[in-house]
């Protein structure tokens, strides 16, 4: 991979992250905002649950950014686009589709396989 490629990945990284604390800075002022009490039960149930689909999606974002920043980790090591798996380099497309991938497609593949197999 070259410097221009790398370059746009530590870019795209960040952008990411970027964008996913922003999310989470908004969900925090609409929740410190939104505290309503519903006469309705049904309409606090729907806020509730609502409440909650935010929360979870938070907690996915959570879990991103710790990969992000392994990622970003990974560029400065230089070992980023490098298949933790089988040593080779992972395909720039792959990477673009998914940046904080560490397995190459077709070790992947293997790996989704193994876990159908498994029942996991």
């Amino acid at each position: 991979m070259n410097a221009k490629d790398i370059e746009f990945f530590r870019n795209h990284l960040n952008e990411m992250l970027q964008g996913i604390l922003r999310q989470g800075e908004d969900t925090l002022e609409d929740m410190s905002e939104n505290r309503e009490s519903y006469a309705d039960p049904a309409d606090r149930a729907s806020a509730e649950s609502d409440r909650t689909f935010t929360l979870r999606l938070r907690d996915r974002d959570r879990k991103l950014i710790k990969k992000i920043e392994e990622a970003m980790q990974r560029i400065e090591d230089g070992t980023f686009g490098i298949c933790e798996e089988c040593g080779e380099a992972i395909g720039i497309a792959r990477l673009k589709a998914r940046p904080v991938t560490t397995l190459c497609i077709e070790c992947k593949s293997k790996q989704e396989e193994e876990e159908r197999m498994r029942g996991d």
